[in-house]
């Protein structure tokens, strides 16, 4: 079973990036000097998948210019010999086909999803969501395709997070499996504190069969007045099954101001030629912050 599609719901206001949202969608915010929806895009690529259907909002159009071509600035970076920055804007435009659909409402993420039934059609796809960035050996969204290529089921990616702080997040619960995985029995979207099934929360990656677009369809408004995508998961897993697996790899939190911050230092980390003089940087930031205690 292969996956060559993909969603993004990428129509959010980005609130808690405010100012900068305002104007510049958080989608192409930068980890040091790459959007973060390019990280997403990567990943899903080196994974398979051929296209991406962009579910946008109002103001989101410098996305779709981002992965389009810039002749002007490209000739004006060949005329002064910058090849190597021609060539990445060219990788970028050709990187893997790309179709945009309007979220017209803020309805959810799970409304969000199914404004792509369209563009996908009856076939298993991926759902990458922006704000979780995944470092891995094997792509996030690829290892949730395996799970499914061996199951025949969805498959969704899931953390084992700190006590007291399931209530940010979907949780879920079921039958432990091995390597690790969950049989699904039960999903809750922000549970209130207490009453959460477990510790097991439910993190910006899914394989989702053509299954879930009736489901989608018939989802009422939930928590928040939004159409909730776990109550639809919670559906789906009840009759025809869905298993949470955990990623082998490191996620970072780019929806937060901290968890941004601690992305772009991981992936300049990364880079042999920022190393060494973003370590001196932390070590100087850090010496001015003991001596002002």
């Amino acid at each position: 079973m292969r996956i060559r599609k993909a969603v993004i719901p990428a129509a959010g206001l980005g609130t808690r990036f405010l100012p900068v949202t305002k104007a510049v969608p958080k989608e192409l915010l930068p980890i040091v000097d790459v959007p973060t929806i390019q990280l997403v895009i990567e990943e899903a690529v080196a994974a398979g998948i051929e296209e991406i259907v962009l579910v946008t909002g109002r103001g989101k159009g410098a996305i779709e210019d981002h992965f389009d071509h810039a002749f002007e600035l490209e000739r004006t970076l060949a005329d002064r010999g910058k090849t190597e920055m021609v060539e990445e804007l060219r990788r970028l435009a050709r990187l893997v086909r790309l179709v945009s659909v309007r979220q017209k409402e803020p309805l959810g993420l799970g409304h969000a999803v199914l404004c792509a039934r369209a563009a996908i059609g009856n076939e298993p796809f991926a759902v990458l969501l922006g704000d979780d960035l995944y470092d891995a050996v094997r792509p996030a969204i690829g290892q949730l395709a395996d799970v499914t290529r061996e199951t025949g089921l969805g498959a969704i990616a899931v953390i084992e997070v700190a006590p007291g702080q399931e209530h940010r997040y979907g949780v879920i619960a079921g039958e432990s499996l091995p390597g690790g995985r969950v049989r699904v029995r039960q999903m809750v979207e922000k549970p209130a504190p207490g009453t959460a099934p477990s510790r097991l929360a439910v993190v910006g990656r899914y394989v989702l069969p053509p299954e879930i677009w009736p489901i989608l369809a018939a989802t009422r408004p939930g928590k928040g007045g939004e159409i909730q995508l776990t109550d639809a998961l919670a559906e789906l897993a009840r009759t025809h099954g869905l298993i949470a697996t955990t990623i082998d790899g490191e996620r970072h939190d780019a929806g937060d101001q901290l968890g941004w911050l601690r992305a772009n230092l991981a992936w300049a980390l990364k880079r042999p030629e920022l190393r060494d003089g973003v370590r001196a940087l932390c070590d100087e930031m850090s010496a001015r912050a003991g001596s002002s205690d």
